[in-house]
């Protein structure tokens, strides 16, 4: 079973003479991820314990990389199983609007759920190809008009709601999902750019710290470290990476494994 991780912050230290200074500062501070220990750390990750940095990142990839890759059609189906909603099997849970809608209404129609790529087709180039553009560990359901809205924008802080946000934001450059999932798109986009390093065909993803970047980049990696920091896996994270790794691909997010690893690489 893997370990239960519980968010940690530390308060802001005030002094009595800095208490009209302190209240425009923030309140609270997320901690980097702690450490965490898996059942797959002697067995999947046995080459990865222990580095860091760049070394870290190239074993990363060398376990992930082997997967089984999945057609464009098959991932509406794996998706229904993926992202069931816990609360009601016959749903699947929308990512940025965090909807519980049925699995039949999957399609391209307003009212319907689709495929949203957490990193953007247009940030890799790859389309829905089998391989990165077919890879379930970014693929989510979202709402067709919600999944309009976000686009191919980058990830930041700010923005103004949108009909069925759910509580993610949006401006004309930027997109900034629910506090919930969070963390979840950082620990994709983070996986993303340890799997795909420029072999199978495909462009070396990478994050970086810009706002509509080039290809084939996604940002902002500041910001997606703070994510993950605030937002750590939950129970439903961990039940998809364990379907996708048991059913359908074969490979693991390591990031939902070990959140400390984004620090121990970027």
């Amino acid at each position: 079973m893997l370990a239960t991780r519980i968010p940690r912050f530390r308060p802001v230290a005030l002094t009595t003479a800095a208490v009209l200074v302190a209240l425009s500062a923030p309140a609270l501070t997320a901690t980097p991820a702690a450490a965490t220990t898996t059942a797959y750390d002697s067995t999947y990750y046995k080459n990865a314990i222990g580095k860091s940095g760049t070394s870290l990142k190239s074993a990363l990839h060398t376990i992930i990389k082997s997967q089984t890759k999945l057609s464009y059609s098959a991932v509406w189906e794996a998706l229904k199983v993926t992202d069931q909603d816990p609360n009601n099997s016959s749903n699947v849970k929308l990512l940025y609007s965090g909807i519980s809608r049925s699995k039949s209404l999957n399609g391209g129609d307003v009212g319907d759920w689709n495929r949203e790529h957490v990193w953007a087709q247009s940030h890799g180039g790859f389309g829905t190809s089998a391989g990165p553009g077919t890879d379930l560990h970014h693929l989510r359901p979202e709402d067709v008009q919600v999944n309009s809205t976000r686009g191919n924008k980058d990830f930041d802080n700010g923005g103004s709601s949108f009909t069925n946000s759910g509580g993610s934001l949006t401006d004309s450059n930027s997109f900034e999902p629910r506090d919930a999932v969070k963390g979840d798109v950082a620990r994709m986009i983070l996986y993303m750019a340890v799997r795909y390093e420029g072999e199978d065909g495909w462009p070396d993803l990478e994050p970086n710290d810009s706002i509509n970047g080039s290809v084939p980049y996604h940002g902002r990696l500041s910001v997606l470290k703070q994510w993950n920091d605030e937002d750590p896996p939950d129970a439903f994270e961990e039940r998809r990476n364990n379907v996708i790794y048991t059913n359908y691909q074969g490979n693991r997010n390591p990031f939902i494994d070990h959140p400390e690893w984004v620090e121990a690489i970027w």
